[in-house]
């Protein structure tokens, strides 16, 4: 489930800031996500168990995985497809097992991870200099910042799993959600004109989607599983999700899917197999 709704997520953004700018299509889905979540950990907090989390991890989860790293893939596809975005965000399992190892200590990297992780980089090379490279004249320097989108989550993901795996996920997310939406929302109110937008029909939907289906269901189930699973296993839905927002960007959203996308995303996802392995 988490596969199937992420990896359409991307093309559902694309889709919101066609009528809408990124900052405040950004902004609405988590205001909208963040009241939603409100409602459930009311409802299931005590049910779900769990002390309340450490207020360090609420804020670097609000502001890294939300403010930041969505502030960033909205920027990102308003200049890249939404299929290369997803490929590029895939390189996370990555910074989490360089993180477990250079920063937590959790975990070492052998050879063969090693391998994986050139491999892997390989791949995302491949990318900027054929697909990326003949979009536009800043695809490039946008290409690089959605890269950093990947790396703040791994900050965050390390830090909950260290300092919070017995904690409440719904509170978590609830807490982390608000931050996020007031962050996005101001960063709104600066740089673009929010009260002007017209919401069409799509953008409407398009936001109703991401915060229901792509922000609470699925933020809700992968922050309770990693309550429960290890960090590095959790990571690997990234193997799926760029597959499933290629075939759609290319079906539904008329991105090209060419040779060389498949041969970068090969490259991405074959050197995350070998990152990853475990025996």
């Amino acid at each position: 489930m988490l596969c199937l709704v992420w990896g359409s997520t991307w093309l559902a953004i694309k889709l919101g800031l066609r009528d809408v700018p990124p900052f405040t299509g950004a902004a609405a889905r988590f205001v909208l996500a963040g009241l939603c979540m409100t409602l459930v950990a009311h409802v299931w907090a005590k049910r779900e168990g769990g002390g309340r989390p450490p207020l360090l991890v609420i804020l670097t989860h609000g502001l890294f995985q939300f403010a930041f790293n969505f502030g960033i893939v909205y920027v990102g596809e308003t200049v890249i497809p939404s299929g290369l975005v997803a490929v590029l965000w895939a390189v996370y399992p990555i910074f989490v097992a360089l993180g477990g190892h250079f920063v937590s200590r959790t975990e070492s990297i052998s050879q063969l991870k090693w391998f994986g992780i050139l491999i892997s980089f390989g791949g995302v090379a491949t990318l900027f200099a054929t697909d990326i490279a003949t979009i536009h004249g800043r695809a490039v320097l946008v290409g690089l910042l959605v890269l950093l989108a990947p790396l703040s989550v791994s900050v965050s993901t390390l830090l909950i799993k260290k300092f919070a795996t017995g904690a409440s996920s719904l509170i978590l997310n609830r807490d982390s959600m608000l931050i996020g939406a007031v962050v996005l929302a101001a960063t709104a109110l600066i740089v673009e004109s929010p009260f002007q937008v017209i919401w069409t029909v799509p953008a409407l939907l398009s936001v109703l989607y991401l915060a229901i289906f792509g922000t609470v269901i699925t933020f809700g189930a992968y922050m309770w599983l990693l309550r429960f699973v290890p960090a590095y296993r959790m990571a690997l839905v990234s193997f799926v999700i760029p597959v499933v927002a290629l075939l759609m960007g290319a079906i539904f959203g008329g991105e090209p899917l060419g040779p060389r996308t498949l041969l970068g995303t090969g490259l991405v996802l074959g050197g995350l197999g070998l990152a990853s392995y475990k025996r």
